[in-house]
C-alpha cells in the first residue's frame, strides 16, 4: 500500500477504536482483504466521526442518525451497535423511539418488525 492508503487506514481503525472502543469483525475483514476500500471508508469515517466543537453535530446524534438509517436499511446488527453507542453518549430510551416512530412514518411497520423493536428492546434492557 501508499503511504497515504497506510495513514488514511491507521485514521480510520483509530475512529473506530475512538467511537466503539474496538474494529468490528467486518471492518477488520474489508481492512485485511481490501485495503484501498477500507482506507477510503476509513478516511470518510474519521472526518465525519468528530465530536463539537470541531464538528457541526455531536457525535450522540451522528450514532442516532446512523442507528435510524440502519433500522431503515434493515441492518439490525448496525442499528444496535449504533444505537447503544448512542445510549452511552447520553441518548434515552424516550429520544431512541422517538427516532425510530420517525423510521416507521418513512419505512413502513415492516421497519419496526424486522428491526425497530429489537433495537428498542436490546437498548432499554441495557443497564
Amino acid at each position: 500500500m501508499s503511504q497515504l492508503t497506510d495513514e488514511a487506514a491507521e485514521a480510520g481503525l483509530a475512529s473506530f477504536m475512538a467511537t466503539f472502543g474496538r474494529v468490528p469483525e467486518q471492518f477488520q475483514l474489508l481492512h485485511r482483504h481490501a485495503p484501498g476500500a477500507f482506507a477510503g471508508y476509513g478516511l470518510m469515517r474519521h472526518a465525519l466521526m468528530q465530536d463539537r466543537p470541531a464538528a457541526a453535530l455531536d457525535l450522540k446524534t451522528k450514532e442516532l442518525i446512523f442507528a435510524l438509517l440502519d433500522t431503515l436499511a434493515g441492518n439490525a446488527k448496525g442499528a444496535q451497535s449504533h444505537a447503544k453507542a448512542a445510549m452511552a453518549l447520553g441518548l434515552s430510551v424516550p429520544e431512541l423511539a422517538e427516532g425510530l416512530v420517525q423510521v416507521i412514518m418513512v419505512g413502513g411497520i415492516t421497519t419496526w418488525n424486522l428491526v425497530g423493536a429489537d433495537v428498542l428492546r436490546s437498548c432499554a434492557e441495557t443497564p
